[in-house]
């Protein structure tokens, strides 16, 4: 399914997606890529650790948190740098699942500006992170926080991030073998969680 050369479209992603795999764009020629690492980082939705400078930050309340009413403004700020693997394809792919209410994007405003937040996609009970990006300081770890509240809230299994990065490390995320993954990812895909209520 996924080694041979189809155009990146909605469908093909959520197939991908409920087998474990991913897209990335090769960041010189846009090339795309599929990936299921091994292992594969998750952020545990029962041990989820907010830090304490975190919530003291949260306490203030400086973010107004929206859910998809910017989601090209949110896609379009995660591919803004140096190097990206999110390519104009891989945006207009998932713009498309967005349309279709599989992806979904969590936003972080101060003021009226879109000052940080992330994208990623639902499928069943699983959600699958896909990029964040900050204006300000703290704004995409408090839209993160917001999302696990909705996935907790609406009963997901699982929150899938990839891979793991110093500043995911800071919320309790794991890695676990390719196998245990696939297992997990296969009780999600059965529960009949929505994103919305």
């Amino acid at each position: 399914m996924i080694g041979a050369k189809h155009a990146l479209d909605s469908e093909l992603l959520l197939r991908a997606y409920r087998a474990g795999f991913f897209p990335m764009a090769d960041a010189r020629d846009g090339e795309i890529s599929w990936y299921s690492p091994d292992p594969r980082a998750i952020i545990p939705l029962d041990r989820f650790i907010v830090p304490r400078s975190l919530r003291r930050l949260i306490d203030k309340r400086l973010f107004d948190i929206r859910i998809d009413t910017a989601f090209v403004d949110v896609i379009a700020a995660c591919a803004e740098r140096e190097e990206t693997w999110i390519s104009a394809e891989i945006i207009q792919a998932y713009t498309d699942l967005h349309r279709r209410g599989f992806a979904h994007s969590i936003e972080a405003w101060n003021e009226g500006r879109l000052t940080g937040g992330l994208y990623g996609v639902a499928v069943g009970g699983a959600f699958f992170g896909e990029s964040m990006f900050s204006r300000e300081s703290g704004a995409s770890k408090v839209a993160l926080v917001a999302l696990v509240d909705r996935l907790r809230l609406q009963g997901f299994l699982l929150l899938d991030t990839q891979f793991v990065t110093p500043h995911l490390l800071q919320f309790g995320t794991a890695e676990i073998p390719r196998e245990e993954y696939l297992r997990r990812l296969e009780e999600a895909l059965a529960v009949p969680a929505r994103f919305f209520p």
